[in-house]
């Protein structure tokens, strides 16, 4: 059990279990983007050791960017997507893959991926650690999903041997 802030929380998805997910992920990527030179953005803070570890399964190599988006304040969502980092890199005829940690309402994914069609991406797909189905608030399609959750507040995707992710108890 550890405590963060007024919460605890325990041990929900070891670490094995969540490699052995990140490498499922990696696979289709592999199957999908095999030949071609995709660009990965990375949602920022939270995708970016799923993102690390994504990568190190992949086989093709792909341009990697990182953007920032909130929808948060504090612990709960406000319904507006603030952006406080843009993609900085020319998305012409490109293939798009948006890395998320965790889709919930789908609120930012909804509100970002028209601005990656506005810069002309060829095609835009969600790749995801986790996504909770019974919270999301708009029509939302994940293309890559290494687990479905249910809607429980969990922190702490870790590339730690020793850790996992935590739920909240």
């Amino acid at each position: 059990m550890i405590k963060i802030l007024d919460r605890h929380f325990e041990l929900s998805i070891p670490h094995e279990v969540i490699q052995e997910k990140v490498k499922e992920v990696a696979q289709q990527l592999n199957k999908d983007y095999a030949g071609k030179y995709p660009v990965m953005v990375c949602i920022l803070n939270g995708a970016f050791i799923f993102m690390a570890d994504l990568v190190r399964y992949l086989d093709f190599q792909p341009e990697i960017v990182f953007a920032r988006y909130s929808s948060y304040d504090g612990l709960s969502s406000t319904g507006v997507v603030r952006e406080l980092m843009g993609v900085n890199a020319n998305l012409l005829a490109r293939d798009v893959i948006v890395v998320e940690d965790i889709v919930d309402t789908g609120t930012t994914m909804y509100s970002i991926l028209p601005m990656f069609h506005d810069k002309g991406a060829k095609s835009v797909r969600i790749a995801t650690f986790l996504q909770k189905p019974d919270c999301l608030k708009v029509p939302m399609n994940v293309d890559y999903c290494a687990m479905k959750i249910p809607n429980d507040f969990v922190v702490g995707y870790d590339g730690q041997e020793s850790e996992g992710y935590l739920h909240c108890s």
